[in-house]
């Protein structure tokens, strides 16, 4: 029987509307240190491709989309790489000014037209970060994109990475540039289509462009369907969704961030917990799409979006279950 989107979609909110899983004792041990955490909402792992935990603790149910924050800068970076695969970009080396001229304001510095793609990516494109406390007056601006690419230069492009939201929005109105389409339907045609699940239209600037970085809402169950693609070389159901290429540049590492002081990829933060290297997307608030191929694990957690998740507090204790309980539970189970 040939199965359409629509009834494919359906049978998948069903089986999410199931009992919340947690096979075995020490699954149900990671269940309980993050039922511990009062920030956490919930938690869903995947093992071998078996859905090995699946639990709400509090907060909306489990077929709700919830704020993922910045992991939809992990999301604009898979986007990246579809479009390289598509040859809509030539290549990550291509700058903004052969790109996307037509974004880069008047007032701008000479130097951002040779801003590259790359520069973007890993956020070290070296303007001033739109992050922050400058967060809030860059959303308030009356051209986001134009705002961002007129901030002074703080680094030489290249040399370090400055987190900023910013990068990622000038990257998806890049994006919808060279396609000719706008961030949502891109992310609904490259990512949604083929994994399987909806993605709501978010939060647009001024000009009418969906953020690029930050906003977006999904159900853990896509967040997980995201991560097993990664985990799985860019396929999916039998579709090679990314390029097994892309997926394996993205999880190089390209810098470093000053803050949390992990490397970082093509929009994945990228450390090692129990001698087992992982690839983290990591949003405000603490929500996290966790991947670790080596021992066939993706696990999705999510967290009270309103509330800080610094490195020295709630991102570390959930840096901590992964690196101490997850990743060992799954080396252990492996084979």
């Amino acid at each position: 029987m040939v199965m359409d989107r629509r009834s494919f979609l359906a049978c998948g909110c069903a089986v999410l509307a199931t009992p919340a899983i947690a096979q075995g004792t020490a699954w149900a041990d990671v269940a309980d240190a993050a039922r511990s955490l009062d920030q956490c909402r919930a938690i869903l792992v995947r093992h071998s491709g078996l859905t090995v935990l699946s639990e709400v603790f509090r907060g909306p149910n489990i077929n709700r989309p919830v704020p993922i924050k910045s992991v939809s800068k992990t999301f604009v970076a898979a986007l990246t790489g579809a479009a390289l695969d598509r040859k809509e970009l030539p290549s990550l080396d291509a700058t903004v000014g052969q790109t996307a001229p037509r974004l880069i304001p008047r007032d701008a510095d000479p130097r951002v037209a040779d801003i590259t793609i790359k520069n973007l990516i890993t956020m070290q494109a070296g303007l001033e970060r739109t992050s922050g406390t400058n967060y809030g007056p860059w959303v308030n601006s009356r051209d986001w994109v134009a705002d961002a690419l007129s901030r002074p230069f703080v680094a030489e492009p290249g040399s370090r990475m400055l987190y900023s939201t910013g990068s990622f929005h000038v990257l998806g109105a890049i994006l919808s540039e060279v396609s000719g389409q706008s961030l949502l339907d891109l992310a609904r045609q490259r990512l949604g289509d083929p994994l399987g699940f909806e993605i709501p239209a978010w939060t647009r600037d001024p000009q009418g462009r969906y953020l690029g970085g930050n906003e977006m809402a999904l159900t853990l169950e896509a967040m997980a369907r995201f991560g097993e693609m990664y985990r799985r070389n860019g396929r999916y159901l039998g579709a090679q969704v990314l390029s097994a290429d892309w997926v394996e540049r993205s999880m190089q590492r390209r810098t470093r961030s000053a803050f949390s002081g992990l490397n970082y990829g093509y929009g994945w933060f990228l450390g090692q917990g129990a001698g087992v290297n992982y690839a983290l997307a990591r949003g405000y608030g603490g929500q996290i799409i966790c991947v670790a191929p080596d021992v066939a694990l993706t696990a999705v957690i999510t967290s009270d979006p309103t509330r800080p998740a610094r490195s020295g507090g709630h991102f570390g204790d959930l840096q901590r279950l992964i690196a101490r309980q997850i990743l060992p539970l799954a080396q252990q189970q492996m084979g």
